[in-house]
Protein backbone atom coordinates (compact mmCIF):
# COMPACT_ATOMS: atom_id res chain seq x y z
CA UNK A 1 0.00 0.00 0.00
CA UNK A 2 1.16 3.06 -1.07
CA UNK A 3 1.65 6.78 1.67
CA UNK A 4 0.57 8.92 -1.27
CA UNK A 5 1.29 12.40 1.11
CA UNK A 6 -1.65 15.02 1.66
CA UNK A 7 -0.85 18.44 2.37
CA UNK A 8 -2.10 18.73 6.03
CA UNK A 9 -0.98 15.24 6.79
CA UNK A 10 1.94 13.81 5.14
CA UNK A 11 2.46 10.36 4.46
CA UNK A 12 0.01 7.37 5.29
CA UNK A 13 -0.27 3.37 4.96
CA UNK A 14 1.73 0.50 5.39
CA UNK A 15 4.71 1.80 2.73
CA UNK A 16 5.72 4.40 0.34
CA UNK A 17 7.31 4.91 -3.18
CA UNK A 18 9.97 7.32 -3.85
CA UNK A 19 7.33 10.22 -5.84
CA UNK A 20 6.11 10.39 -2.26
CA UNK A 21 9.13 11.50 -0.64
CA UNK A 22 10.04 13.39 -4.10
CA UNK A 23 6.85 15.20 -3.28
CA UNK A 24 7.27 16.37 -0.01
CA UNK A 25 9.65 19.06 -0.97
CA UNK A 26 6.97 21.30 -0.81
CA UNK A 27 6.03 20.16 2.78
CA UNK A 28 9.81 20.97 3.61
CA UNK A 29 9.28 24.53 2.82
CA UNK A 30 8.22 25.27 6.58
CA UNK A 31 10.87 23.69 8.19
CA UNK A 32 13.77 25.73 8.73
CA UNK A 33 17.27 24.52 10.05
CA UNK A 34 18.97 27.98 9.08
CA UNK A 35 20.74 30.54 12.03
CA UNK A 36 19.63 33.90 11.19
CA UNK A 37 23.49 35.04 10.42
CA UNK A 38 25.21 36.99 7.44
CA UNK A 39 27.59 34.82 5.50
CA UNK A 40 31.04 35.89 5.31
CA UNK A 41 33.60 32.68 4.07
CA UNK A 42 33.85 31.56 0.61
CA UNK A 43 32.06 28.60 1.08
CA UNK A 44 29.48 30.94 2.85
CA UNK A 45 26.05 29.68 4.49
CA UNK A 46 23.48 30.24 6.88
CA UNK A 47 24.94 28.60 10.01
CA UNK A 48 27.53 29.55 12.62
CA UNK A 49 29.19 25.99 12.82
CA UNK A 50 31.44 24.78 15.33
CA UNK A 51 34.79 23.86 13.23
CA UNK A 52 38.16 23.33 13.75
CA UNK A 53 40.04 26.48 11.90
CA UNK A 54 40.63 30.03 11.85
CA UNK A 55 37.34 31.99 11.65
CA UNK A 56 35.78 35.65 13.10
CA UNK A 57 36.33 34.69 16.73
CA UNK A 58 37.06 33.04 19.90
CA UNK A 59 34.34 30.75 20.61
CA UNK A 60 35.97 28.20 23.48
CA UNK A 61 39.05 25.55 23.96
CA UNK A 62 38.18 21.92 24.19
CA UNK A 63 40.58 19.24 24.53
CA UNK A 64 43.05 18.17 21.65
CA UNK A 65 42.20 15.77 19.34
CA UNK A 66 44.62 13.70 17.05
CA UNK A 67 44.80 15.71 13.68
CA UNK A 68 43.53 19.14 15.16
CA UNK A 69 45.91 21.87 14.00
CA UNK A 70 49.14 22.17 16.16
CA UNK A 71 49.34 25.99 15.68
CA UNK A 72 45.73 26.01 17.42
CA UNK A 73 46.52 24.91 20.72
CA UNK A 74 45.98 27.38 23.78
CA UNK A 75 48.88 26.89 25.76
CA UNK A 76 47.87 29.01 28.41
CA UNK A 77 44.57 25.88 29.33
CA UNK A 78 47.10 23.58 28.44
CA UNK A 79 49.17 24.94 31.20
CA UNK A 80 46.92 25.39 33.87
CA UNK A 81 44.79 21.78 33.30
CA UNK A 82 48.16 19.95 32.37
CA UNK A 83 46.47 18.58 29.14
CA UNK A 84 46.37 19.88 25.67
CA UNK A 85 44.10 22.17 24.77
CA UNK A 86 42.72 23.87 21.00
CA UNK A 87 41.28 26.97 20.71
CA UNK A 88 37.76 26.54 18.87
CA UNK A 89 36.59 29.31 16.66
CA UNK A 90 33.14 30.32 15.25
CA UNK A 91 33.00 30.67 11.07
CA UNK A 92 30.69 31.52 9.28
CA UNK A 93 30.00 28.76 6.42
CA UNK A 94 27.86 25.75 5.28
CA UNK A 95 27.04 23.17 7.61
CA UNK A 96 26.66 19.52 7.17
CA UNK A 97 23.75 17.98 8.39
CA UNK A 98 23.87 14.58 8.92
CA UNK A 99 20.38 11.81 8.83
CA UNK A 100 20.85 8.95 10.99
CA UNK A 101 17.89 6.82 10.48
CA UNK A 102 17.86 2.98 12.37
CA UNK A 103 14.98 0.55 10.40
CA UNK A 104 15.04 -1.89 12.86
CA UNK A 105 12.04 -4.78 12.22
CA UNK A 106 10.07 -2.69 15.37
CA UNK A 107 9.67 0.42 13.01
CA UNK A 108 7.33 -1.56 10.94
CA UNK A 109 4.43 -1.82 12.36
CA UNK A 110 1.29 0.41 12.61
CA UNK A 111 -2.24 1.22 14.29
CA UNK A 112 -3.40 4.37 12.56
CA UNK A 113 -2.29 6.44 9.93
CA UNK A 114 0.88 5.48 8.99
CA UNK A 115 4.14 2.71 9.72
CA UNK A 116 6.82 3.97 12.11
CA UNK A 117 8.48 3.06 9.60
CA UNK A 118 6.98 5.28 6.65
CA UNK A 119 6.70 8.41 9.22
CA UNK A 120 10.83 8.30 9.94
CA UNK A 121 11.32 7.80 6.21
CA UNK A 122 8.94 10.85 6.01
CA UNK A 123 11.26 12.98 8.69
CA UNK A 124 14.31 11.99 7.39
CA UNK A 125 13.22 12.67 3.62
CA UNK A 126 11.94 16.49 5.13
CA UNK A 127 15.05 16.83 6.60
CA UNK A 128 17.07 16.48 3.31
CA UNK A 129 14.90 18.70 1.48
CA UNK A 130 15.26 21.33 3.89
CA UNK A 131 18.93 21.13 4.19
CA UNK A 132 19.43 21.77 0.52
CA UNK A 133 17.09 24.12 0.01
CA UNK A 134 19.58 25.84 2.72
CA UNK A 135 22.53 25.78 0.90
CA UNK A 136 24.07 23.20 3.16
CA UNK A 137 25.66 19.66 2.74
CA UNK A 138 23.25 16.40 3.32
CA UNK A 139 24.72 12.95 4.53
CA UNK A 140 22.79 10.23 5.76
CA UNK A 141 23.64 6.57 7.37
CA UNK A 142 20.58 4.36 7.68
CA UNK A 143 20.62 0.96 9.34
CA UNK A 144 18.25 -1.78 8.46
CA UNK A 145 18.55 -5.57 8.22
CA UNK A 146 20.02 -5.03 4.67
CA UNK A 147 22.90 -3.34 7.11
CA UNK A 148 24.40 -0.26 6.72
CA UNK A 149 24.12 2.25 3.65
CA UNK A 150 26.56 5.12 4.41
CA UNK A 151 26.28 8.68 2.03
CA UNK A 152 29.15 11.33 2.54
CA UNK A 153 27.43 14.69 3.15
CA UNK A 154 27.14 16.38 -0.55
CA UNK A 155 25.14 19.34 -1.67
CA UNK A 156 22.19 20.28 -4.03
CA UNK A 157 19.67 18.05 -5.44
CA UNK A 158 21.80 15.42 -6.51
CA UNK A 159 22.60 14.82 -2.74
CA UNK A 160 18.58 14.36 -1.48
CA UNK A 161 17.74 12.24 -4.33
CA UNK A 162 20.11 9.74 -3.55
CA UNK A 163 18.92 10.13 0.07
CA UNK A 164 15.17 9.61 -0.74
CA UNK A 165 16.46 6.54 -3.24
CA UNK A 166 17.64 4.51 -0.23
CA UNK A 167 14.62 5.72 1.88
CA UNK A 168 12.68 4.26 -1.27
CA UNK A 169 14.81 1.25 -0.73
CA UNK A 170 13.13 0.25 2.65
CA UNK A 171 9.49 0.99 1.63
CA UNK A 172 9.07 -2.72 3.09
CA UNK A 173 10.68 -5.02 5.25
CA UNK A 174 13.78 -7.19 4.03
CA UNK A 175 13.08 -10.64 3.63
CA UNK A 176 15.81 -11.67 6.14
CA UNK A 177 19.08 -10.82 7.94
CA UNK A 178 18.75 -9.02 11.36
CA UNK A 179 18.80 -5.41 11.80
CA UNK A 180 22.89 -3.97 13.47
CA UNK A 181 22.37 -2.83 16.91
CA UNK A 182 22.14 1.23 17.60
CA UNK A 183 25.26 1.08 19.38
CA UNK A 184 27.09 -0.06 16.15
CA UNK A 185 25.18 2.68 13.84
CA UNK A 186 25.68 5.66 16.17
CA UNK A 187 29.39 4.10 16.69
CA UNK A 188 29.87 4.14 12.62
CA UNK A 189 27.88 7.91 12.95
CA UNK A 190 30.32 9.40 15.93
CA UNK A 191 32.89 8.66 13.07
CA UNK A 192 32.36 9.83 10.24
CA UNK A 193 29.93 13.13 11.15
CA UNK A 194 32.36 15.93 11.23
CA UNK A 195 32.94 18.39 14.20
CA UNK A 196 29.52 20.81 13.76
CA UNK A 197 27.23 18.91 12.43
CA UNK A 198 23.41 18.93 12.61
CA UNK A 199 22.57 15.56 13.42
CA UNK A 200 18.89 14.14 13.69
CA UNK A 201 19.04 9.82 15.10
CA UNK A 202 15.99 8.68 14.29
CA UNK A 203 14.51 5.31 15.32
CA UNK A 204 12.39 3.88 18.01
CA UNK A 205 15.39 3.53 20.46
CA UNK A 206 14.04 0.14 21.96
CA UNK A 207 17.72 -1.06 21.67
CA UNK A 208 18.80 1.65 23.72
CA UNK A 209 21.70 0.31 26.07
CA UNK A 210 25.07 1.64 27.82
CA UNK A 211 26.94 1.41 24.82
CA UNK A 212 24.25 3.42 22.52
CA UNK A 213 24.81 5.77 25.05
CA UNK A 214 28.62 5.93 25.21
CA UNK A 215 28.09 6.44 21.37
CA UNK A 216 25.91 9.20 21.30
CA UNK A 217 27.67 11.06 23.90
CA UNK A 218 30.71 11.13 22.02
CA UNK A 219 28.79 12.44 18.79
CA UNK A 220 27.37 15.44 21.28
CA UNK A 221 30.35 16.51 21.66
CA UNK A 222 31.19 18.43 18.96
CA UNK A 223 27.71 18.38 17.08
CA UNK A 224 24.31 19.14 17.76
CA UNK A 225 22.26 16.48 18.42
CA UNK A 226 18.38 15.90 17.41
CA UNK A 227 16.82 12.67 19.14
CA UNK A 228 13.55 11.74 17.17
CA UNK A 229 11.95 8.89 18.72
CA UNK A 230 9.32 7.57 16.44
CA UNK A 231 6.60 5.60 17.99
CA UNK A 232 3.66 4.43 17.08
CA UNK A 233 0.64 5.93 19.40
CA UNK A 234 -0.55 2.21 20.84
CA UNK A 235 2.98 2.47 21.87
CA UNK A 236 2.59 5.16 23.97
CA UNK A 237 -1.44 4.86 25.05
CA UNK A 238 -3.26 1.48 25.68
CA UNK A 239 -5.99 0.88 23.38
CA UNK A 240 -9.44 0.32 24.85
CA UNK A 241 -10.07 -3.27 26.14
CA UNK A 242 -11.36 -5.94 23.51
CA UNK A 243 -9.60 -8.18 21.23
CA UNK A 244 -7.57 -6.39 18.44
CA UNK A 245 -7.03 -8.47 14.89
CA UNK A 246 -2.67 -8.29 14.64
CA UNK A 247 -0.98 -9.41 11.29
CA UNK A 248 2.88 -9.30 10.43
CA UNK A 249 1.61 -8.82 6.39
CA UNK A 250 1.32 -13.06 6.42
CA UNK A 251 -0.11 -14.44 9.25
CA UNK A 252 -3.23 -12.82 10.95
CA UNK A 253 -4.20 -13.25 14.86
CA UNK A 254 -5.68 -12.01 17.50
CA UNK A 255 -4.47 -9.24 20.31
CA UNK A 256 -6.28 -9.44 23.63
CA UNK A 257 -6.13 -6.05 25.57
CA UNK A 258 -9.25 -7.25 28.84
CA UNK A 259 -7.59 -6.08 31.71
CA UNK A 260 -9.00 -3.49 33.88
CA UNK A 261 -5.36 -2.70 35.00
CA UNK A 262 -3.97 -2.59 31.50
CA UNK A 263 -4.01 1.15 31.02
CA UNK A 264 -1.31 1.45 34.04
CA UNK A 265 0.25 -1.54 33.05
CA UNK A 266 0.90 -0.26 29.46
CA UNK A 267 2.17 2.59 30.69
CA UNK A 268 4.59 1.53 33.37
CA UNK A 269 6.09 -0.68 31.05
CA UNK A 270 6.56 1.52 27.89
CA UNK A 271 8.11 4.33 29.77
CA UNK A 272 10.35 2.22 31.62
CA UNK A 273 11.43 1.33 27.68
CA UNK A 274 11.76 5.04 27.06
CA UNK A 275 13.03 6.31 30.42
CA UNK A 276 16.74 5.43 29.63
CA UNK A 277 16.77 7.58 26.62
CA UNK A 278 14.83 10.26 28.61
CA UNK A 279 16.80 10.82 30.82
CA UNK A 280 20.10 10.72 28.71
CA UNK A 281 18.92 13.89 26.72
CA UNK A 282 18.38 15.29 30.21
CA UNK A 283 21.62 14.86 31.25
CA UNK A 284 23.24 15.89 27.68
CA UNK A 285 20.46 18.54 27.08
CA UNK A 286 19.53 17.59 23.78
CA UNK A 287 16.63 17.89 22.18
CA UNK A 288 14.54 15.19 22.06
CA UNK A 289 11.29 14.36 21.08
CA UNK A 290 8.21 12.06 19.70
CA UNK A 291 7.33 11.71 16.19
CA UNK A 292 4.27 9.91 15.36
CA UNK A 293 1.57 9.39 12.79
CA UNK A 294 -1.63 11.90 12.80
CA UNK A 295 -0.08 15.18 12.89
CA UNK A 296 2.49 16.90 10.56
CA UNK A 297 5.79 15.68 11.09
CA UNK A 298 7.26 19.17 10.14
CA UNK A 299 5.14 20.71 12.80
CA UNK A 300 6.66 17.83 15.04
CA UNK A 301 10.24 18.57 14.04
CA UNK A 302 9.91 22.17 14.67
CA UNK A 303 8.56 21.74 17.95
CA UNK A 304 11.13 19.08 18.81
CA UNK A 305 14.41 21.47 17.81
CA UNK A 306 12.27 24.68 19.67
CA UNK A 307 12.75 22.25 22.92
CA UNK A 308 8.71 22.33 22.95
CA UNK A 309 8.78 18.10 23.31
CA UNK A 310 11.97 18.23 25.15
CA UNK A 311 10.98 15.82 28.77
CA UNK A 312 7.24 15.87 28.65
CA UNK A 313 5.97 14.50 31.20
CA UNK A 314 2.54 13.89 29.54
CA UNK A 315 3.22 12.36 26.58
CA UNK A 316 -0.48 10.53 26.32
CA UNK A 317 -1.59 13.68 24.29
CA UNK A 318 0.62 12.74 21.36
CA UNK A 319 -1.59 9.51 21.00
CA UNK A 320 -5.10 11.56 21.94
CA UNK A 321 -5.22 13.58 19.19
CA UNK A 322 -5.11 10.58 16.62
CA UNK A 323 -7.11 9.91 13.82
CA UNK A 324 -8.08 5.94 13.11
CA UNK A 325 -6.75 5.88 9.08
Amino acid sequence: MSAAPDDSRGLSGAGFELPDLIRLRHAAARLCLRSHVTPVSWRAGMHVSRIRGRGMSFAESRLYQPGDDVRLIDWRVTARTGRPHTKVFEEEKERAVFVAAQFAPTMYFGTRVAFKHVVAAELAALVGWATVSCGDRLGALLASARGHVERRPAAGRRAVMALLSELAALASPPAAGVAPALADTLRRVARVARPGSLVFVIGDFYDFDDEAARHLARLAQHNDVVICQVLDPVEIDAPPPGVYPVSDGRRVGELHAIRADGHDTWRTLELRLREPLRQFARRHRLPRGLVCAGRPVAEQIEAILAREQVDTLDERKHGSTRRPA
